[in-house]
């Protein structure tokens, strides 16, 4: 009988271990910065595709609509989401758009075919609306000028037409169209992923960076208070770092930021590999930053050139239907807040995200039979864009780790915190990523001395798999008070949870 005893002692040991919640361990110090959270990071992105645009934001029709044609509820809940930036045209859409389209009287402007998506382009929202659009919804204009189909000098008219003061040829027609006041739009996209073969007008790494830096001295000639953002790569084969170095290499004196793109998706079904995805978004981040270092040291540059993440989000269930409408799910609300962490992580070099998109299109919120509703994305987004301001901090975390698949040694606790010194809080914003266990853990501050209460923000659901509808919230944010007994407390993070704890530093 003896020797049946160690295997059934062994597995009794082992069942009660994995019975037990997991511990963790995070330590804060203050003075650890990284670097600022610019208010860039929380930005989004509407390209003219499928409802984003035409029954998104602009719906004329609607109930909903104001004087000029924009959705009030989606201005409001644009305003509610905290979104500080967004990026217009396109996307893919942005290269084979002509901007003179969209301009002047609604009933002469021409209809086209959209050859990145396949729609019928009415070109009923142009510059014009779009700049109705960010001053009413209280964002920065972001656009992206057309490097694939277009010219230099329609890059360049742009900018005089959004920037000049009249008494050019560009201004005064912007006046002749209504708005004789400058947009003064500051931030300038050179292209949309032009390294990808998809792209209408692809070009190799040269040929680009040559057309864009043409492209840069002529917009910048124009108004040299913009900020240029350069078409880093999208396409992440073997040839992408070869890409971003010669953008960079290229074009080092007139940009101000790289883009960089990134999308997830649970295509295997499974859900240890998702949630570690977003560790290569912090690889490609490293890399970049690298070769940015690398190209500042070897032309003596003061001037910094940050990362721009003005694509990102989930989206692999909709990936081939025209219209993109990706219903989301409290697994999906996870990457998205790891994908926020990820940035603040790289504070110092990211200084903008744009989420793609805003509306119905792969988006935090959708437009159902006109009534406008939460996707789970949305809480995660808010949350970050309304607390988490201030120093990036380096972090400290020590918690248990699994392999999956490529994917070796993934921490459980995804991690970011924020100092405010403005109004002295800390902002500790946790993913766990484990499926089914709560993760009880220690949090230890190493610099001044923690109030005696703490505000908690937790989005999380029954289920991995459970939506939002129409007409039901299954995911949203949940607020709570918990007390501090001392510098050090422990909080159990529950099972696949996003939870931001919010607590002021005493001085």
């Amino acid at each position: 009988m003896k020797k049946f005893l160690f295997p059934i002692l062994l597995f009794s040991i082992i069942a009660t271990a994995h019975s037990q919640d997991l511990k963790a361990k995070i330590k804060i110090d203050i003075e650890r910065k990284v670097g600022e959270v610019d208010s860039l990071l929380y930005g989004n992105f509407t390209e003219h595709l499928g409802r984003c645009i035409y029954g998104g934001i602009y719906d004329p029709k609607s109930p909903q609509a104001n004087a000029d044609g924009f959705r009030k509820d989606v201005l409001d809940a644009t305003k509610n989401l905290g979104v500080s930036i967004v990026r217009w045209p396109g996307g893919n859409f942005a290269s084979g758009y002509h901007w003179m389209d969209g301009i002047g009287a609604k009933e002469s402007r021409p209809k086209r075919k959209d050859l990145a998506w396949g729609d019928t382009e009415s070109n009923q929202v142009g510059t014009d609306e779009f700049m109705k659009f960010t001053s009413a919804s209280g964002v920065e204009p972001y656009v992206c000028v057309n490097l694939g189909t277009g010219t230099l000098d329609e890059a360049r008219n742009w900018v005089e037409y959004c920037n000049a003061p009249t008494g050019l040829y560009y201004s005064d027609l912007r006046a002749k169209n209504g708005h004789p006041q400058p947009y003064h739009v500051k931030y300038w996209g050179l292209g949309n992923e032009i390294d990808g073969e998809w792209q209408m007008g692809h070009k190799n790494a040269e040929d680009y960076s040559k057309f864009a830096l043409e492209a840069a001295k002529i917009m910048k000639w124009s108004d040299d208070n913009i900020k240029l953002i350069a078409s880093g790569s999208s396409n992440y084969n073997d040839k992408w770092i070869d890409w971003n170095r010669t953008v960079l290499t290229t074009l080092h004196d007139y940009i101000d930021y790289i883009s960089l793109h990134h999308y997830s998706g649970n295509h295997e079904k499974d859900h240890y590999k998702f949630m570690a995805i977003t560790t290569r978004v912090d690889n490609i981040i490293t890399i970049t930053e690298g070769l940015i270092n690398e190209v500042r040291s070897r032309y003596k540059m003061q001037k910094p050139i940050y990362i721009a993440f003005d694509e990102y989000n989930v989206w692999y269930r909709a990936f081939n239907e025209q219209k993109l409408e990706e219903h989301y799910n409290m697994q999906d609300a996870l990457v998205v807040a790891m994908y926020l962490n990820t940035f603040i992580r790289h504070a110092n070099s990211v200084k903008m995200a744009n989420l793609a998109q805003l509306v119905n299109v792969i988006a935090p919120m959708m437009v159902t039979n006109d009534k406008l509703w939460m996707q789970t994305t949305f809480y995660p987004l808010s949350l970050f864009a309304k607390n988490a301001h201030g120093e990036s901090l380096q972090t400290f975390v020590q918690s248990d780790k699994y392999d999956a698949g490529d994917y070796k040694q993934i921490p459980y606790l995804d991690v970011s915190t924020i100092y405010n010194d403005k109004t002295q809080e800390i902002i500790l914003s946790v993913v766990n990523r484990h499926q089914d266990k709560a993760i009880e853990t220690s949090i230890q501050n190493q610099f001044g001395k923690l109030a005696d209460k703490a505000t908690v923000y937790e989005v999380n659901s029954a289920n991995l798999t459970d939506e939002n509808t129409v007409t039901e919230q299954k995911v949203k944010t949940k607020e709570k008070e918990i007390s501090i007994n001392a510098d050090n407390f422990t909080y159990s993070f529950p099972a696949h949870s996003f939870t931001m704890i919010k607590i002021k530093v005493k001085s």
